[in-house]
C-alpha cells in the first residue's frame, strides 16, 4: 500500500502546530478507546451474571429433584417475574452500549415478524415531504413508498398504526423526495410510545408483572412476548435516567427532605436462594410549612442497607432529614462532618408504634397514658399544617413543648422501676436515645412531627414487592427504581402517569434537549 501523501507546510511554526493537534486528536482517540474497553468489560461482567441467574432459573425449573433449590425454592410467578427482570438488565446494558456505537455503523436489519391480527383497527398516517421553494411549478409523481406498521393502545384497546411516506420523482428531473422516517424510543421495533407507557405503568405503577400482562393481551390476539417487553423497559430505563436523576437533585435542593428504605426479595446469582436488597426512597413536599414547590420522591435500588448508601445518595446534602430510628442515617449527622453535617429530624409514629402494641394489649397503663398524651401533639399538628414555619413553631411552643417534656420525664422516672428485658423498656429507651431528634420540631416550624410523607411513597412498592423478585441492580433493579421515581412523582402532583409518559417518551424520541428536561417532570404536565 502506498504511503499517504501530506500536504505538509514549510514554516516550522506552523509545522510545530500541526504535530501537535496530531498528538492531542492522537491521546484523545486513545481515550475514547480505552473508555469503550472499559464500557465493554464492564458489560460483558453484567451479562455474565445475569447470563448465571438464567442458568440458575432453568435448572430450578427443569433440573432433576436434587437440583432444585431446596426449601427456598421460587414458585412459578417469582420465576417468571425474576426472568423478566434480567431481561430487563440486558436491555438496558444493550442500550447502553448502543449509545456508544459509532453512529455512522449501519444499522443491522430488522428481523422479519409476524403480521399483526386483521381485525385490529388500522390508522393510516401519510407523511408527505416537505414542500421546498426549489419544488415551485414542478410536478411530482408517486413512485413507491415506505410503508411501516407498529403496534399502539388506545385504553386498553390495541390498534395498529400504519405509517406512509410516499417516494415522489420529479418529471424530466432527476432525484427523489420522501418525508424522513418519525423517530422512535425502539427504533426499528412495533410499539409506539403510548403502548410502551401502558406496559410500562401497568407494571411499575399497577404491580403488573409482564408475564400477566402477555396473558391479557393474548386475550386480544396480540402476540407480546414478555421477553421482548422486558427489553423495551430496559430501554425505558435507559432512556428516563436522566429525568429520574434530575428528580433527586431537586430533592437534594429542599430544606427538608424525608428518607425511608424498604426490602425487597433479590436472586442472588449462582446460589439460587433468595436474599434481601433494599429500595430507598427520598421526598420532598415543602407544602406541609407553605411552601408552593411540587412534591417529588426518588427511589435508588440498593443490594445493601449500609449507611454508604444513603450516604452516596444524598452526597452534597446540607439540609434537614427526617428519617425513622433507623442508625444508618447517624453517620449523616456526625460532628466530625463539621459544615458537611446534616440535621436530623426524628419520627414519632415510630415512638408511638412501640407503645401501641403495648396500649392495645392492655399490658401497660402507662403505654395508655403514652398514646393519650400523644393524640394531643397531633390535634395540634392538624391545625398548624400548611401554614407557615413560624406560625407553627409558635403553636408548637405554646403547648407541644410541655406534653413532650411531661412523656419524657414520664419515662424517665419509670424506666428504673421496670424490667430492662422488657418490650415497654425497649420502647422507652428506644425513644429517650432518640430525643433530641424526636425535638427538632419542637423549634424548627419546616420540621414534621413524623415521617409518615415518605412512608405513604414507598408503600405503592411494598404493595408490588408481592410480584417482585429481582436479579439484583444490574437485573432490573435500576430500572424498577428509575421508573417508579417518575410514575409516583405524577401520582403524587395529581398527573396521569400515563398520559406523562407517553407525551415524555414521543418528546425524548424526538431528541428532547437535555438542557430543558425541567420541561419533562411530570409537575409540568399539561396535555
Amino acid at each position: 500500500m502506498p504511503a499517504p501523501v501530506f500536504d505538509l507546510p514549510d514554516n516550522v511554526d506552523a509545522l510545530k502546530a500541526m504535530v501537535l493537534a496530531m498528538a492531542e486528536k492522537t491521546d484523545a482517540l486513545k481515550g475514547e478507546v480505552a473508555e469503550l474497553q472499559a464500557l465493554n468489560a464492564s458489560a460483558e461482567e453484567r451479562i455474565a451474571r445475569l447470563t448465571s441467574i438464567l442458568k440458575t432459573l432453568e435448572r430450578a425449573r427443569f433440573g432433576r429433584r436434587s437440583e432444585k433449590l431446596g426449601s427456598n425454592a421460587l414458585d412459578d410467578e417469582q420465576s417468571a417475574f425474576v426472568f423478566d427482570e434480567v431481561q430487563t438488565g440486558l436491555g438496558a446494558i444493550q442500550a447502553e452500549l448502543d449509545k456508544r456505537q459509532d453512529p455512522d455503523k449501519a444499522k443491522r436489519a430488522a428481523r422479519p415478524r409476524k403480521g399483526f391480527a386483521p381485525h385490529l383497527e388500522r390508522v393510516e398516517i401519510v407523511i408527505e415531504p416537505a414542500e421546498l421553494p426549489e419544488h415551485a411549478g414542478k410536478q411530482k409523481i408517486l413512485i413507491g413508498e415506505d410503508v411501516s406498521e407498529r403496534l399502539d393502545v388506545v385504553a386498553a384497546k390495541f390498534r395498529v398504526i400504519v405509517t406512509r411516506r410516499p417516494k415522489y420523482a420529479f418529471k424530466n428531473e432527476d432525484g427523489v423526495i420522501q418525508a424522513p422516517a418519525p423517530a422512535h424510543i425502539i427504533e426499528g421495533g412495533i410499539p409506539t410510545e403510548a403502548l410502551l407507557a401502558q406496559i410500562a405503568v401497568s407494571k411499575y405503577a399497577d404491580g403488573l408483572p409482564l408475564y400477566r400482562q402477555e396473558a391479557i393481551y393474548a386475550r386480544d390476539k396480540v402476540d407480546l412476548d414478555r421477553a421482548l417487553m422486558a427489553q423495551w423497559m430496559g430501554r425505558l430505563g435507559f432512556e428516563l435516567d436522566i429525568l429520574s436523576e434530575h428528580v433527586l437533585t431537586l430533592i437534594k435542593k429542599a430544606e427538608r427532605i424525608f428518607a425511608d428504605e424498604t426490602t425487597l426479595p433479590t436472586l442472588e446469582p449462582g446460589s439460587g436462594s433468595t436474599k434481601t436488597a433494599y429500595l430507598w426512597a427520598y421526598v420532598r413536599d415543602d407544602r406541609t410549612f407553605g411552601g408552593s414547590g411540587p412534591p417529588m420522591v426518588a427511589y435508588r435500588f440498593e443490594d445493601s442497607r449500609s449507611g454508604e448508601c444513603v450516604a452516596r445518595h444524598l452526597d452534597n446534602y446540607r439540609g434537614i432529614l427526617q428519617v425513622d430510628g433507623y442508625t444508618a442515617y447517624n453517620r449523616l449527622a456526625r460532628p466530625d462532618r463539621g459544615n458537611d453535617a446534616i440535621t436530623l429530624a426524628g419520627c414519632w409514629s415510630h415512638v408511638r408504634r412501640k407503645f401501641y402494641e403495648l396500649h392495645i394489649a392492655g399490658s401497660s397503663k402507662l403505654a395508655t397514658t403514652t398514646i393519650e398524651r400523644m393524640t394531643q401533639l397531633w390535634e395540634i399538628e392538624e391545625k398548624v399544617r400548611g401554614k407557615d414555619p413560624n406560625a407553627r413553631v409558635a403553636a408548637r411552643q405554646e403547648t407541644s413543648v410541655a406534653i413532650v417534656a411531661d412523656l419524657f420525664k414520664l419515662w424517665q422516672d419509670a424506666l428504673p422501676r421496670i424490667s430492662g428485658k422488657s418490650k415497654l423498656a425497649e420502647a422507652i429507651r428506644y425513644a429517650i436515645s432518640r430525643r433530641a431528634t424526636l425535638e427538632r420540631f419542637l423549634t424548627d416550624g419546616r420540621v414534621e412531627i413524623d415521617s409518615n410523607i415518605v412512608e405513604r411513597a414507598i408503600r405503592p412498592q411494598t404493595i408490588t414487592r408481592k410480584n417482585s423478585l429481582f436479579a439484583g441492580s444490574d437485573g432490573g433493579g435500576r430500572t424498577w427504581a428509575t421508573i417508579a421515581t417518575l410514575l409516583q412523582t405524577a401520582k403524587m402532583n395529581d398527573v396521569d402517569p400515563l398520559a406523562w409518559l407517553a407525551q415524555t417518551l414521543e418528546r425524548l424520541a424526538n431528541s428532547w434537549p437535555n438542557a430543558e428536561i425541567d420541561a419533562l417532570m411530570p409537575w409540568r404536565y399539561t396535555a
